[in-house]
């Protein structure tokens, strides 16, 4: 619960006084000093059968406004400093972590990030201070590659002390520079082929590139659902960790056959697949996208969805063999299927699944 109350001795112990009236016991609470009051965040525990409303109204006769109320879930219960520790190590380790560790560190909100020069020319988005900009819901931070990151929350405004834990975190992330965790892991395909399956970045665009060529324009065309003018702007967004994970297969010679994407498209949570025509029905997209949806799982989130073509039968077939429950929706000959993450994925090959890569 948030709240609001003036910055006055006793305000805080009527506070305390009106939950304890209902038997409402506090596990936490921070306070956040503004220049008019005094945020107040409180960790309750409230008896079952006390509405939310019913705690709000005893809050607002205690002096308390602009109550806000949500459950908490299991990183509430883990007190600030450590989960802050927490999420800065994720981010050290790897660069795809930072809207992720955003989203944790301020709850439910949409994180964006512009480029400093889009892609085609034109002007970038307006650049912001050194140390940021707060708004109201909306704060503005540099990005690390350049550019800005706009984090909005409209339901919650956002306390100085949320931005500067924020800033703290894009600044480290800043700092490190692009970096993904090392690991790969080889296994053998249903038709005895063995392949590596291992993180992937920019660094690879070369590679990444070279299978693109080797595609046909049909496979490329079911993937982006028309024509690639200028596939090294595709793939350069793809492999950037600022957008997402990318994992890639590779034979034992190094050449790459797959591309498997997990995109953070603001508070939701895109996959996307691409397989060299030569090794297609060999199970390698089924493979790259278990572990896709395994890390988006583990990273917390509800859903992931494809968009592809209707007749994109190879990716309908991929997402089927999640196991998870599916929802459709089609337009004009595209679709999107989305995936909810409330089932265990189902592995593509049988025996248990290889540690995650990052």
């Amino acid at each position: 619960m948030r709240t609001t109350v003036q910055d006055a001795p006793g305000s805080l112990a009527a506070l305390c006084t009106a939950l304890a009236g209902h038997g409402v016991d506090i596990l936490s609470l921070q306070t956040h000093p503004l220049a008019d009051g005094t945020v107040d965040d409180f960790l309750l525990r409230a008896p079952g059968a006390l509405p939310a409303a019913e705690i709000t109204r005893a809050v607002a006769l205690a002096g308390g406004t602009a109550t806000w109320i949500e459950r908490a879930d299991a990183h509430d219960l883990v007190d600030v400093p450590t989960r802050v520790l927490g999420l800065a190590a994720r981010t050290a380790l790897d660069a795809a972590e930072l809207p992720l560790a955003l989203r944790q560190l301020l709850g439910r909100c949409t994180i964006r990030s512009l480029p400093g020069r889009p892609a085609g020319g034109g002007r970038g988005p307006q650049p912001v201070p050194v140390e940021g900009v707060l708004e109201d819901t909306v704060m503005r931070l540099p990005a690390p590659e350049g550019g800005v990151l706009t984090v909005e929350r409209p339901y919650l405004p956002f306390t100085p002390t949320e931005f500067a834990r924020a800033r703290a975190l894009v600044e480290l992330d800043s700092r490190l520079g692009p970096r993904i965790p090392d690991g790969e892991d080889v296994l053998t395909l249903p038709a005895g082929d063995d392949i590596t399956v291992r993180r992937v970045d920019t660094g690879d665009l070369v590679a990444a590139r070279a299978m693109h060529d080797r595609c046909s324009p049909h496979t490329l065309g079911l993937r982006y659902h028309g024509p690639v003018g200028d596939a090294d702007r595709y793939l350069n967004h793809l492999l950037s960790p600022r957008f997402g994970r990318t994992l890639a297969a590779q034979t034992a010679s190094g050449r790459i056959v797959g591309l498997g994407h997990l995109l953070w498209d603001g508070d939701e949570t895109e996959v996307a697949l691409l397989v060299e025509d030569e090794w297609q029905q060999r199970g390698i997209g089924g493979e790259l996208l278990g572990r896709l949806v395994a890390m988006a799982a583990e990273a917390g989130c509800a859903s992931v969805y494809a968009v592809t073509k209707a007749s994109n039968t190879g990716m309908v077939a991929a997402m089927r063999g999640l196991g998870l429950p599916l929802d459709y929706q089609v337009e004009e000959g595209t679709l999107v299927i989305t995936a909810r993450l409330d089932a265990a994925p189902v592995a593509s090959a049988p025996g248990p699944r290889p540690p995650r890569l990052g």
